[in-house]
């Protein structure tokens, strides 16, 4: 009897989790009675961490060929409930039916959403959180130019100073630029609850960052949050009410909604508390991973963010747990010790940072090459080369420089 190993998603964790998983079925010699089949509404990856620039094209490369080099099974649509004691999922169907898929062992790795507040007017912010989302920002700005020239037409808060708030807001007075003409006189804010914009990066990317906000011609509004969004404005906690036509959302993320039905111990993210293996503890037969898992990444008490760089190794961990107890592989156990950061921070560069305690070893053009050397070569699929895919999708394989 064919032994099914379903994957719930095809984001950086789910792809690499199918890899690894076919690559363990095939060293075992079990491809003729394991099957690997990845669930997502289309064979796409979408390529979020670039999502905030301007030129969208490549952002959600195809992964047909990939999956069929491996001998992955893609179903285009959305798993939407698992029933642990029956061991099975109910998928709705990309073409709108219901299908009930069971398994031996399933994946979650339906990653994260942007968390939307419950505030007034959060339906007019825009975001870049998925490829469709940030597709609609890139044509609401260059609609713009259409509209007549006011203060609210010329100026964009986004909303949030994490590292995607911050790539977002030195990205844009580009993006305004161009879409407004050189001479219009754009205004860009961003706005964040810490005392100081990007005290998240640690004290020592605080004066970088602040360099590159500045000369970006970005205005900061530090201690406050966004209080509302009105048509045409924005109004902070502080009081204070910006004109502006274009709010863009950046504050925060949760789990996928899916994680929650999935019994066991939850983080304030949403996130399934994991073991070693990424087996949800109180879900036989589940593994969680990606965005959708909180598990420590070494032993000194630093636990896995909602990141690319994470999501890679720990679908590759799960991928191949989940296969290797169908097949008689050792378990291997999750840890990646090695933390980095690149935050790309437009015309002024990127900063790069070692560590937990984000050491700055980086700056300016420097670390400019290399993000783009993350954002173009690393992060992407590999090509559809059985052999050299399998060369990589090992547990332990690991890429940061």
């Amino acid at each position: 009897m064919t032994q099914k190993i379903l994957i719930a998603g095809s984001g950086f964790a789910g792809l690499w989790a199918a890899l690894s998983a076919a690559r363990a079925v095939s060293l075992a010699g079990r491809e003729g009675d394991v099957e690997v089949t990845i669930v997502s509404p289309t064979p796409n990856v979408a390529i979020r961490p670039r999502l905030y620039e301007a030129e969208l094209a490549d952002m959600n490369p195809d992964i047909s060929a990939l999956l069929a080099a491996v001998g992955v099974r893609h179903i285009a649509g959305l798993v939407d409930a698992v029933d642990g004691a029956a061991r099975t999922a109910t998928v709705r169907t990309s073409d709108g039916g219901w299908q009930t898929i069971g398994y031996d062992r399933f994946v979650l790795a339906a990653g994260s959403r942007l968390f939307r507040p419950d505030l007034p007017g959060i339906d007019l912010v825009f975001d870049s959180d998925q490829h469709d989302s940030a597709q609609a920002l890139d044509r609401h700005l260059k609609a713009l130019a259409d509209e007549p020239a006011t203060p609210a037409r010329n100026t964009v808060v986004v909303a949030g100073g994490g590292l995607t708030g911050l790539e977002t807001a030195t990205e844009m007075p580009g993006r305004l630029r161009a879409a407004l003409g050189p001479d219009a006189a754009i205004r860009v804010v961003i706005v964040d609850t810490a005392a100081t914009i990007g005290a998240a990066m640690g004290a020592e990317a605080v004066p970088h960052i602040r360099e590159a906000l500045d000369e970006a011609g970005v205005e900061s509004r530090a201690g406050v949050r966004v209080a509302a969004v009105e048509p045409g404005a924005v109004r902070l906690s502080s009081g204070e009410r910006i004109e502006t036509d274009t709010v863009v959302w950046s504050a925060g993320m949760r789990a996928h909604p899916l994680a929650a039905k999935i019994p066991g111990e939850h983080d304030p993210l949403g996130r399934v508390v994991g073991d070693v293996f990424l087996r949800a503890p109180e879900a036989p037969g589940v593994f969680v991973t990606g965005d959708t898992v909180q598990v420590a990444t070494d032993d000194q008490g630093n636990v896995n963010v909602m990141s690319c760089q994470h999501a890679m190794s720990l679908g590759r961990v799960a991928g191949h747990n989940a296969a290797a107890e169908l097949v008689g592989l050792p378990l291997h156990p999750y840890s990646q010790p090695k933390y980095v950061t690149c935050l790309d921070l437009g015309p002024w560069g990127a900063l790069y940072t070692e560590g937990w305690d984000r050491k700055v070893r980086f700056t300016r053009d420097e670390g400019k090459a290399i993000k783009r050397e993350i954002n173009g070569v690393w992060i992407y699929p590999p090509a559809p080369d059985r052999d050299a895919v399998f060369g990589i999708a090992n547990p332990d394989y690991v890429i940061v420089p």
